[in-house]
């Protein structure tokens, strides 16, 4: 009997087909041999239309080496692509298109705009959201700066902190406010001094209207000045149900507005971090079970509006009194925040949970199939 088949859909990362994470599929495709579950990797540009066939990836874990194969289109498919400017992206919404009807463990999310509108209008969730406006104009920042100190500029479709300001109003220097942040490839951007009314000559040239949102700055700078938040990973397991994997604190590094990994972030263990955050040991443990279910709860709802998912990170916020608030949310989420910080089991369940969910879905999509031709037979 041929083993159910598993296609992970990503995109090279530039003409020479680099794969951003060929570390991860490698694990993937081997953990999957051990669950009987065949997985190879694939991006648009390797699906040849006319046949119905794709030139997929395949590694072997013997001789550790990748090559590859022709292929049918698999069983179930993992959609890993993350937005790209490129011609390879839009080959990608070509194939998610043409390809539709094909059973995909996760569709694309809506952006941080949408994503946090469609929270907000939930009671139980309004409380966990910072103040967040879409940029139609400057006045849209200028209406946040009067009401917080802080605020955060976010492009709506961004990701791994590229193109994240900060603006601050300075205390002891009224009417002076300080940008920084990072640019579009993560390089970090000097602080800079400006007034109200060159804030707008600053921004000029970020191409924020419709593109970026406002958000109400979160005070999580630790003692030593860097900040910090939290990263959620919740995933399907192999019974169709939410769980969370595991959430590790991150600290960027000196003079970072983000604590992404990618931008020079280091990862921590959650309880060692909130230690230093928050020093009531019962409040830590109210607030970590108050995180952990809001982390099941979140992706329940998301999935109950939009089409399918089967993993999400949360990245949150925890302020001095506990508060937890959701800064965004990532359907593409990356692992390494377990391995920087050694915990080996939570880093194996965040690459085999989904060949898992894959495989229960094969068999619930079979069962069904099985059904419903034994009905019609009667």
């Amino acid at each position: 009997m041929s083993q159910p088949v598993l296609g992970i859909l990503t995109l090279y990362l530039n003409d020479r087909k680099v794969l951003e994470e060929r570390h991860i599929y490698e694990r993937m495709i081997t953990e999957g041999r051990k669950l009987g579950l065949d997985v190879y990797v694939f991006t648009p540009a390797d699906v040849h239309a006319g046949n119905g066939m794709i030139h997929a990836l395949h590694y072997s874990p013997e001789q550790r080496k990748w090559f590859r194969r022709w292929r049918s289109f698999p069983n179930v498919i993992f959609d890993r692509c993350r937005i790209q400017k490129s011609a390879r992206f839009r080959q990608l919404v070509s194939f998610r298109s043409r390809y539709r009807k094909l059973l995909f463990l996760n569709r694309p999310l809506r952006n941080k705009w949408t994503i946090h509108k469609v929270l907000h209008d939930r009671r139980e969730f309004r409380q966990h959201l910072p103040e967040t406006q879409l940029i139609h104009g400057l006045q849209d920042v200028q209406r946040m700066l009067a009401r917080h100190q802080t605020v955060y500029l976010k492009p709506i479709n961004g990701t791994g902190g590229r193109g994240i300001l900060r603006v601050s109003r300075r205390q002891l220097l009224p009417g002076i406010y300080e940008i920084q942040g990072r640019n579009q490839s993560r390089n970090i951007i000097k602080p800079r001094r400006v007034t109200l009314s060159q804030i707008g000559g600053y921004l000029s040239s970020w191409n924020m209207r419709g593109n970026y949102v406002v958000q109400e700055g979160i005070q999580i700078e630790l003692p030593n000045g860097r900040v910090h938040d939290y990263r959620m990973l919740v995933q399907k397991n192999g019974f169709g149900e939410w769980e969370v994997t595991g959430c590790v604190g991150r600290m960027g590094p000196m003079h970072s507005v983000t604590s992404n990994l990618h931008g020079g972030g280091r990862a921590i263990p959650m309880d060692r971090l909130l230690d230093k955050w928050i020093p009531d040991v019962q409040k830590r443990e109210e607030v970590m079970q108050e995180a952990y279910r809001l982390g099941v709860e979140i992706p329940r709802f998301l999935e109950s509006q939009y089409e399918a998912l089967c993993e999400l990170a949360l990245d949150l916020a925890i302020d001095r009194n506990g508060r937890i608030l959701l800064l965004e949310v990532n359907p593409k989420p990356s692992r390494e925040v377990f391995s920087q910080i050694g915990d080996h089991v939570s880093y194996r369940k965040s690459i085999v949970r989904p060949l898992e969910y894959a495989l229960w879905l094969y068999k619930q999509k079979k069962k069904s199939r099985l059904d419903s031709t034994d009905s019609a037979a009667l």
